[in-house]
């Protein structure tokens, strides 16, 4: 099994803490900035940031959907990491200065993937997929703190 990653990044109109904060709102924004691939979403702990527990699934293809459990911890400033109880499934959103009044926002999602010509087909092809439903949440979270 190899590991696979995926990823992308956006830099936004908004300063790192306003950024940082929307990311980490699970209990509000969160659930709105979602794309459709997202569906099922709830939030079973917490609500904001370090100690979140939320559920989701996540179809990233017709045939393929993955049922969440993720648990959220925030191990330094602008990071926060969303580990999957239910997989090998880990996502880390980093809130990086760029520039007077705006932020960098990059998230990357590593998991254990397939072997054999299952595994070829998932490391040629997931990272694509999960890249362009996170440019869409990306779009989604830089629209609603760009407002504010």
């Amino acid at each position: 099994m190899a590991q696979v990653e995926a990823g992308t990044e956006r830099v936004v109109a908004a300063g790192p803490e306003d950024v940082f904060d929307a990311i980490a709102d699970y209990s509000g924004t969160r659930g709105k900035i979602l794309p459709e691939q997202f569906s099922e979403y709830e939030v079973r702990e917490g609500g904001d940031g370090e100690g979140t527990l939320v559920h989701w699934k996540l179809q990233a293809t017709s045939k393929r959907i993955r049922d969440c459990l993720l648990e959220v911890t925030e191990p330094s400033d602008g990071e926060l990491i969303e580990k999957d109880r239910n997989s090998s499934m880990v996502t880390t959103w980093r809130v990086t200065p760029a520039g007077e009044g705006a932020s960098r926002v990059a998230v990357t999602t590593t998991w254990d993937g397939a072997g054999g010509i299952g595994g070829f087909f998932e490391r040629t092809f997931a990272p694509k997929g999960l890249a362009r439903i996170y440019d869409a949440l990306l779009a989604n979270l830089a629209a609603e703190v760009e407002k504010k």
